[in-house]
């Protein structure tokens, strides 16, 4: 069981009375400073999550364990991340569960790397690639902050998914790059067979190429596109309405299941 109060070495939300967010890593000699006043991290060391901090100035701040959310959002980031939104959607449709061997490619700043670690539990395990050295790095940071180390069930590597898919032979690949068609031939030959094929892309005609190469593998089926929205609401008394801004479009996720090949009527003609 976690503890229930902080310790040097973990990271730390802050929250305002304004709801206004700052992500610290508690140091014994470091201290969280705004224009509202400071407080050293000791005073935030052993205490409850939770509570709360009052600055000689008036300042009044909650402090809170982040959640994976929070991180992601607040965390330092180079490539483009998968937005919470979007990362809850994806483990669902993907059937990302405990036991479950995930390919992952690209890594980019290890958003949705976090969040299959997590949901594949220790039993499980996730091997995440990325072409770029610079990325797979951050990454690494980003992950080791949050965790605390880098875990026993996670595999970064650097190079092409292309190379990885034959060795790891997942039963879950689960694709954030600009061109994931060119892993659908090589998927449909090493991911395990009634494994989950996932892509996300930012526009429709990736999504378009996307669920070509896999009809043209014939052995994908049940392929499902979507894009997930979300439109948060604002609740004070009486006035209940819906937020001005919403978090719109980022990105369509195509899932695809994979099965053992067919050969269509064409196809048999076309042999002859």
């Amino acid at each position: 069981m976690a503890s229930p109060t902080f310790a040097s070495g973990d990271i730390c939300l802050i929250v305002d009375s304004k709801s206004r967010r700052y992500l610290v890593k508690l140091d014994v000699s470091g201290q969280f400073t705004t224009h509202q006043g400071t407080i050293p991290h000791t005073q935030l060391i052993g205490a409850l999550h939770g509570a709360m901090f009052e600055t000689p100035s008036g300042g009044r701040f909650i402090a809170l364990p982040p959640k994976l959310a929070d991180y992601i959002l607040k965390m330092k980031r180079g490539a483009q991340i998968v937005y919470p939104k979007d990362i809850g959607p994806i483990l669902v449709y993907a059937d990302i569960a405990p036991g479950s061997s995930v390919l992952e490619a690209g890594t980019g700043s290890g958003a949705l790397t976090m969040a299959l670690v997590r949901a594949v539990g220790p039993t499980g395990t996730v091997v995440s690639v990325d072409r770029r050295a610079d990325h797979a790095a951050q990454a690494q940071k980003a992950i080791e902050r949050f965790f605390g180390e880098l875990p026993p069930n996670l595999r970064l590597e650097v190079g092409d998914v292309e190379d990885v898919v034959a060795e790891v032979k997942p039963d879950r690949l689960i694709l954030d790059l600009p061109e994931p068609w060119h892993a659908a031939a090589i998927a449909a030959e090493h991911l395990q067979s009634g494994g989950v094929f996932c892509s996300y892309v930012p526009t429709v005609p990736q999504m378009e190429q996307t669920v070509t190469a896999l009809k043209a593998a014939h052995t994908f089926t049940d392929i499902l596109n979507f894009e997930s929205l979300i439109r948060t609401w604002n609740v004070e008394g009486r006035s209940v309405r819906p937020d001005h801004q919403m978090v719109g479009h980022t990105g369509f996720i195509t899932v695809a299941r994979r099965v053992q090949r067919w050969e269509s009527r064409t196809d048999r003609n076309e042999e002859e």
